[in-house]
This record gives C-alpha cells, sequence and structure tokens, in this order.
C-alpha cells in the first residue's frame, strides 16, 4: 500500500533516519512511536511527501488515497463546517463545487450542460450523493450535532474545530490514513468513537499518540523510531514495551556473562603467562580473549526523567471540605453548587467532558479565583502544590536560565550544584541547565513544573492535565511517581491509562452538581457506555 525505500533525512548535523525500507499494508494500525525530537511527526511529513528525504523515496500504490489529520485549526475559518469535512475528499469536493458553481449560472449554456453531465457521473462514482450524510455521521459520533454543521468553522471552540479536522481526515473512506497526536483535545466518548472506528477500519492507518490506553487498544503494529531507524513490531503498545524490556535485559545478560568471562581469561593469563608450564594454556586462553567482543548495547534515545514526590509531613484526618461553590464565567454556570469532602489518602480524578468547570474548580480551591457563592478549607496540616494548565505566566517573560528558575522555588541554602543535579535528573543535562526559561518547548516546561513541585514536598498535590506535552516515556514517570506519593491529590487528565492506575476517587461536575464514586476508571468508562446505551434504546422508543 505505501513502500518506503531507503529513505534517510538530517537536519543539519543532526540525523533523524537513515535507511530506513518499510512497508505499510492494509488492514492495520501501525503505533508510530519514539522520544520526543526522534522524528516521529517529521516522518510523517515524509509518508505525505509535505517533506522530501535527502534520499530514497515513499512509493504509495497507484490509485490510492492518502488522508492527513491538519494541524492547523485556523486553515478553514470562512468555510462552513460540512464543507469542511467535504474538503478532506479532495477530488470529490471540486466535483461538487464545480457542478454547484454550473447549476448556479443565469445563463446556463449546452457546453455547460455537457459538462454538468460529466460531473455528475464522476460525482457518483464517487459516492458523491451520500457525501454530506457521510459526514453528518462522522460529525455526530464525534460530538459535533447537527446544530453546528451550517456555521463557520470561526464560529466554533477550539475543541470543537479539532473535532470537525478529525472528520475531515476520515472521511471518504482513505486508503491510507495518517494521524498525528489525533485524541488530544478529545474527550472520553469522542476518544471512544474514534477507538472503534479505526479499530474497524480496513485500511492503513499511521498514528503518532502519547495515549497508551488508545495505542493498546487500535494498533496491531507499533513502528519505533530510535537509534536512527525505525522498525516495525506486531502487536500493541503494551505487547512492544514488554518485548523491548525483555530483549534490553536479555542482551544485559549475555554482555554480563561475557564479562565475566573475559575477566575470568584475563586472570588466567596474568597468573600463568609467566609460567613455563602453562605458557601453551596462557596463549590459547589470550587467543580466546583475543575472539570475544562485548556487543555494544546501544543508548536508546529515550530517556526517562526522575520523578518523585517526597511529603514534607503527614496529613492529618482534616483535609479538605468543599461546600456549596457555584461559579459563573461570561453568563455560563460553570460550577453549581459543588459538594464534596476529601479524605487522608484519597487520589481523586475530577472526569467527564467538562474541562473548564474542572479548571475553574481547581483555580477556586487553589485561590486564584473567588467563588460566587460557597466555602471551602484545606486542613491545617495540609500543603497544597499547584499544576496549572496554562503555565505560561512561569515562563513567557522570563530570561532567567533554569537553575536561576529553578533556584527560586528551592530552599535558600541548596546549591547551584544540587539544582543542576537535580535538573539532570530531569533531562536537563551540562548545558541545558543554562537555557532561558522563555525558550522551552511545552514538554520542558511541564518537567520545570514538575522539579517545582517536587521540591515544595507537598502533601496534597493538585494537577490540571499534567501529561500534555510530555512523551511517552516522560508520562510514564509521571504516572510511577505519582502512584508511589503518600500523599494526596487533585487531578484531571485523559489518558485512561493514567486516571485508572492512579485514581481511588473519581468526581464528574455535571450541570446539577457532582456524581461522587469510589470506583476505577474503567469501571466508570463501562457504567457510563451502559447510561448511554439505555438512554439511546429509551429515546427510540419514544
Amino acid at each position: 500500500m505505501i513502500t518506503v525505500s531507503n529513505v534517510s533525512l538530517r537536519y543539519g548535523d543532526k540525523k533523524l533516519f537513515e535507511d530506513v525500507n518499510l512497508k505499510f499494508n492494509p488492514g492495520h494500525c501501525y503505533g508510530l512511536i519514539g522520544a520526543n525530537g526522534a522524528g516521529k511527526s517529521t516522518f510523517l511529513k515524509v509518508l505525505s511527501k509535505e517533506i522530501e528525504p535527502q534520499e530514497g523515496d515513499v512509493s504509495i500504490a497507484s490509485g490510492k488515497r492518502l488522508a492527513v489529520l491538519k494541524q492547523d485549526h485556523f486553515a478553514y475559518e470562512e468555510q462552513n463546517v460540512l464543507d469542511t469535512v467535504l474538503m478532506g475528499h479532495e477530488q470529490l469536493y471540486n466535483v461538487k463545487k464545480e457542478k454547484d458553481e454550473i447549476y448556479m449560472k443565469p445563463d446556463f449554456s449546452e457546453e455547460d450542460g455537457m459538462r454538468a453531465a460529466e460531473l455528475e457521473g464522476e460525482f457518483a462514482e464517487l459516492n458523491g450523493w451520500e457525501a454530506e450524510s457521510d459526514a453528518a455521521i462522522l460529525l455526530k459520533g464525534l460530538g459535533i450535532t447537527e446544530k453546528y454543521h451550517s456555521l463557520t468553522m470561526s464560529q466554533l471552540e477550539g475543541d470543537q474545530k479539532v473535532k470537525v479536522l478529525l472528520a475531515q481526515a476520515l472521511f471518504g473512506n482513505p486508503d491510507i490514513l495518517l494521524l498525528d497526536e489525533p485524541t488530544n483535545g478529545l474527550d472520553i466518548q469522542a476518544i471512544q468513537w474514534l477507538e472503534e472506528f479505526l479499530i474497524n477500519f480496513e485500511n492503513t492507518v499511521i498514528v503518532v499518540s502519547h495515549d497508551r490506553h488508545f495505542l493498546n487498544k487500535v494498533c496491531t503494529q507499533i513502528a519505533d523510531v530510535d537509534f536512527g531507524k525505525i522498525q516495525i513490531y506486531v502487536g500493541n503498545y503494551d505487547f512492544w514495551y514488554e518485548s523491548s524490556q525483555l530483549a534490553a535485559k536479555m542482551a544485559q545478560e549475555e554482555n554480563k556473562k561475557k564479562e565475566e568471562k573475559i575477566k575470568d581469561l584475563q586472570a588466567f593469563v596474568a597468573r600463568f603467562s609467566a609460567n613455563a608450564a602453562r605458557s601453551k594454556q596462557a596463549t590459547s586462553r589470550q587467543k580466546l580473549l583475543d575472539n570475544i567482543t562485548l556487543d555494544d548495547i546501544k543508548p536508546s534515545s529515550r530517556r526517562y526523567p526522575y520523578v518523585a514526590f517526597t511529603p514534607g509531613r503527614e496529613i492529618g484526618n482534616d483535609v479538605l471540605q468543599v461546600k456549596g461553590i457555584s461559579k459563573t464565567i461570561d453568563g455560563k454556570k460553570v460550577l453549581d453548587n459543588v459538594h464534596f469532602t476529601m479524605n487522608k489518602d484519597d487520589k481523586i480524578a475530577f472526569v467527564g467532558p467538562n474541562d473548564i468547570a474542572k479548571t475553574t474548580l481547581f483555580q477556586i480551591l487553589m485561590g486564584e479565583m473567588e467563588p460566587d457563592e460557597g466555602t471551602f478549607s484545606w486542613g491545617v496540616t495540609t500543603a497544597q502544590s499547584y499544576f496549572p494548565k496554562d503555565n505560561s505566566e512561569f515562563f513567557d517573560d522570563n530570561d532567567k536560565t533554569l537553575v536561576d528558575w529553578l533556584r527560586q522555588y528551592a530552599p535558600e541554602d541548596e546549591t547551584e550544584t544540587f539544582l543542576r543535579g537535580f535538573l539532570g535528573r530531569m533531562l536537563f543535562s551540562g548545558e541545558e541547565a543554562l537555557k532561558k526559561a522563555n525558550v522551552l518547548s511545552g514538554g520542558e516546561k511541564v518537567r520545570c513544573m514538575l522539579s517545582k513541585m517536587m521540591l515544595s514536598h507537598a502533601n496534597i498535590l493538585v494537577l490540571d492535565e499534567p501529561t500534555n506535552h510530555l512523551d511517552l516515556e516522560s508520562i510514564t514517570a509521571l504516572n510511577n511517581g505519582l502512584i508511589k506519593f503518600k500523599g494526596s491529590m487533585l487531578f484531571t487528565s485523559h489518558d485512561h491509562q493514567f486516571v485508572d492506575s492512579i485514581a481511588n476517587r473519581l468526581i464528574e461536575i455535571t450541570p446539577s452538581g457532582i456524581v461522587d464514586k469510589y470506583m476505577s476508571y474503567t469501571d466508570y468508562v463501562r457504567d457510563h457506555d451502559l447510561q448511554k446505551e439505555i438512554s439511546e434504546m429509551y429515546t427510540e422508543d419514544e
């Protein structure tokens, strides 16, 4: 379906990958994984021919259509929503547009009639008569209801634009589908719908995602970008991860055996080389020693930060009381009479589609916003540290080096050696610790914010979408660090595995209050799906 032959790509002195030879076949969903900066998104652009490699080529089987998830959310501001989706099939959209323009002519000629007839035939061959209904089905599945279909893209919210562009990529049953972070900005219902769509999709899919649960659900193969190569493995993400860990362990153990054997031989040679009676044996051992070479275990481009939160003191029984908090923003009530009590050892995930409500509640609890009604109180033994969804105020106008930036949040007596060591564990080693705070990438900012939180030794963590911008390795490190955290937490995340493995309690903020349950996220999703099915059954009966 799509063949990559001897492809190499470099940027200056940096080699992304070289001599890549791959085939992506129909019926498979390939998860493209690798560390940040390894070249995943760039490789997708090579596949779509947006970027030309220095060497090699990419060939697509004749007559096959390739669709790409667009990243510019403002590229279609003047188009209406339905037309934006139809534009995903360029040939079909152009035929429809030309046909409609001919029929709108006031002086319709015989030549126009002949051209219109040609276009009608081509339109029918491309399933044009079903196009608008197919587009509407995709939009509805992603949560964009019919009332939005005639609006222009400029009238939509940011998360709605994301969904429309995703529908655009999926439209028209493309033969090859390239998706770069398709779950970003999607709510749980939209992610589940996309998972089912891709599971049932019979053509070729190549997807980049930092959502481990999503990769496990949809991928049949993993394409791993590492060591300047791209290698395909059968199975989903977890299967690849376990296999790669096992392979690395086996390689290390094999090298360990060789090292032990080398030491034994070296000791023998040193002991007996001067002994005439045994010099022959020593010589043979030396020859054997010379033939043993350690297989280099190449250092992977994957680097895991060290994430560990250590509370400065134990929390008492009185943690947090929230009583009747309400808040209206821009004329819309986002919080309505929210009540709950947080207990010691609670790790509460706030779930549900209303991200604004969750962020607003966190801002109120951290003193950044006043509620319209209601009160809250933290226990006297608690100390909170906050990870905001928008961290720009900490970095945008800050020209401090990372060492000086972190110094602001460290105890006064901590040395520069300590700070540089701390930054090194968070993957800012050597000269990287002298970067300016205002030039950091999204993932680097998140790692800095996590460093700030770790230095606080707080026993309550409040985290609003902490996995945004992180690569899989950093997400894994953060995930494990929060599982081991001995304090209490309030957090939000759209990462299924992250929530499922950390939370022991879920709170959903709804228009009529909250739903508060001690259950796993997987069980919550299952119950939510069941309730949705029952609701749809009753709606159909009516």
